[in-house]
């Protein structure tokens, strides 16, 4: 079995530098390995830490000790000693990222926002257009939308704009922040669909699932953020 992402006695602090530099402890001696084609739902009240690893994955927190190793080009990169060119090399090939928010640049249309990360990695404009063109269908968004820049949808459409970007490549590495938290249930259905297919390839999954019926259906096991809570 192969590990994708390995992670070592993982401790995270945030400072208030602006209530006297005040200590809030995030997570504590956290370790966690996750396998190809395993999906690890993260679980926990507010508060227990579950965006923080998400977000130190991900490579936009960064730790205060421990080890968070991935899988990168058949070698092991530890994402808090990794330069900020390593971690953007890491983003565009190996590790995507669905966050709850659609954060993107004005005026570039739905269909370009979706096709980016493959026309990145690929060069290859017409295939990133088809493939992005392809989720947008399967997503169930409306053709008549695709040229349209997505800050003028709604939030259940912009948050299958984010999705799609994010299987637009077949990473070997996803985090998932919630997902399916404003879809309805066909849609759903159909994001349940592209994560057990990114599961069959390979694709190791670390994600968010505040819906029960979600979880149950793709996770393989629930990891417990609060024991990691109460060491911190």
């Amino acid at each position: 079995m192969c590990t994708r992402i390995s992670i070592n006695n993982l401790s995270k602090t945030f400072t208030l530098h602006t209530q006297g530099g005040i200590v809030i402890p995030v997570f504590s001696a956290l370790n966690l390995d996750v396998q190809a084609g395993e999906c690890v739902a993260l679980s926990g009240h507010s508060g227990s830490g579950k965006s923080s690893l998400i977000c130190s994955l991900y490579g936009n927190y960064k730790p205060q000790s421990g080890s968070l190793k991935i899988l990168h080009n058949k070698q092991y990169v530890d994402v808090l000693t990794a330069n900020p060119r390593e971690i953007l090399e890491i983003r565009k090939q190996t590790l995507g990222y669905v966050s709850q928010f659609l954060r993107v640049v004005p005026r570039v249309s739905a269909l370009d926002v979706v096709a980016e990360p493959f026309f990145n990695l690929t060069s290859d404009r017409s295939s990133a257009r088809e493939r992005a063109a392809s989720l947008l269908k399967r997503l169930n968004i409306p053709a008549t939308l695709w040229s349209l820049p997505p800050a003028t949808f709604s939030g259940g459409e912009q948050q299958r704009i984010n999705i799609a970007r994010g299987f637009s490549l077949e990473y070997p590495i996803l985090l998932l922040d919630e997902p399916t938290a404003s879809l309805d249930a066909e849609n759903c259905e159909r994001v349940i669909e592209l994560i057990r297919e990114a599961k069959s390839r390979g694709t190791a999954i670390v994600g968010i699932f505040h819906d029960k019926h979600v979880r149950n259906l793709i996770a393989d096991r629930l990891f417990h953020m609060s024991s990691f809570k109460e060491a911190a």
